[in-house]
């Protein structure tokens, strides 16, 4: 595995569509464990392929509930509700805006071993299934923003940290 470069606003390639997988290769698995780790390196919940300058509809998610998602050739079926919301991209670092979100998605996809499935999210697995397929398609959330970008406040600090340094 490898940690790949993530591409960011203002590279051509976040702008396109990307192309159906049509089958599992020792290449595109390569790409998915990749996907995986530079994700997980950058501290992000999902990552599309684009974003790694491969224009494959691929995106992984992990929103930290112990289920990492890896969808080919994803499409959402279905969406109701809405939320709005801050969202951030690995793409926009240091920026992040409010957007309005279906709270409730069906997504279709294949899975790593080319098995049809349905995932069904709400809240953040709903925001982060329609931002990363967004990806797919040449859109990013600041598209969708409602009142602007703005800087992307720091995390904050633990405490034990702020301790441990006086």
């Amino acid at each position: 595995m490898a940690i790949r470069n993530i591409r960011v606003d203002g590279d051509d390639i976040l702008r396109q569509n990307c192309k159906p997988v049509k089958a599992m290769t020792p290449r595109i698995s390569e790409l998915i464990d990749d996907m995986f780790e530079t994700m997980y390196e950058a501290g992000g919940v999902g990552l599309a392929a684009p974003q790694v300058g491969v224009l494959r509809r691929i995106v992984v998610i992990d929103v930290m509930d112990d289920n990492p998602l890896v969808l080919i050739n994803p499409e959402i079926v279905e969406s109701d509700g809405e939320q709005i919301g801050e969202e951030g991209c690995l793409s926009l670092p240091g920026l992040s805006g409010e957007v309005a979100r279906p709270n409730h998605v069906v997504c279709k996809a294949l899975d790593r071993d080319m098995q049809p499935i349905t995932v069904e999210g709400t809240e953040l697995l709903a925001r982060c299934i329609c931002h990363e397929l967004d990806h797919l398609n040449g859109v990013l959330y600041k598209d969708l923003v409602i009142d602007g970008l703005h800087r992307a406040e720091p995390p904050e600090e633990d405490e034990e940290e702020d301790e441990s340094e006086e």
